[in-house]
């Protein structure tokens, strides 16, 4: 029986065939085509799943990731850890899931660049979501917004000194990782003591309104199979 392509497992396997030639190539145009060639997948299907070419690719990459976080954190028992630790264990998972840091290396460098800065940061925001969202977070308000900001620029330093670590299984990162989350907590202690204040209350709540208007928003799950419908019209 002929094997059906879909969307989804096109979109996988141009992905699968990319990543042998991201160290050497980058996430860029060359790395495309040739996964296109190596993957056997249609140009034309291809390129309407990966319309930027590269940076499609890198999205496509780092949002695999996150997905692959959830699934671990959610067939984990996280309810005997502190909640800090289980914070650390979200990002440290993360990480450990990527099979070479070349990957992440090439997709800094990509993100670093103005015109592709602000999609960076939305991935970063969107990793963020995820863990706070696999650790049971329903907030609506303004901790909504505070919270995913401090555990981004936590995730993105740890990042940056991660591909730079070279010690044994990583234990400079995980320090550093806990150092980060210790600020974390002290500033979390201070926004519980202004909650208890008056004065303090109405600071806090004052720019929700104004966050409101900045949530991020989020790319539909249907995406690829609209892509295929168009594709298919021609």
């Amino acid at each position: 029986m002929e094997h059906q392509t879909t969307p989804e497992n096109a979109r996988d396997a141009v992905l699968s065939a990319a990543l042998p030639h991201v160290p050497f190539d980058g996430w860029s145009e060359t790395t495309l085509r040739a996964a296109i060639t190596d993957s056997g997948v249609a140009e034309g299907l291809a390129r309407a799943l990966f319309p930027r070419g590269g940076i499609d690719l890198a999205v496509a990459f780092h949002k695999d990731g996150d997905a692959r976080m959830r699934d671990t954190l959610a067939a984990t028992d996280l309810s005997q850890m502190r909640f800090r630790d289980r914070i650390a264990f979200a990002i440290r998972t993360r990480l450990d899931l990527v099979d070479d840091r070349e990957l992440v290396r090439r997709g800094t460098t990509l993100f670093a660049l103005p015109q592709h800065a602000p999609e960076g940061a939305r991935l970063i925001w969107g990793t963020a979501d995820a863990i706070w969202t696999a650790l049971g977070d329903t907030t609506r308000d303004l901790n909504w917004y505070s919270k995913r900001a401090t555990l981004s620029a936590v995730y993105g330093s740890t990042v940056l000194y991660w591909l730079g670590d070279d010690s044994l299984g990583h234990q400079a990162t995980w320090d550093f990782l806990d150092r980060r989350i210790a600020d974390v907590m002290q500033i979390e202690s201070l926004k519980a003591k202004l909650r208890e204040n008056p004065l303090g209350k109405a600071i806090l709540a004052g720019p929700a309104k104004v966050m409101e208007k900045w949530r991020v928003p989020t790319v539909p799950d249907d995406l690829p199979g609209k892509m295929m419908d168009r594709f298919r019209q021609g």
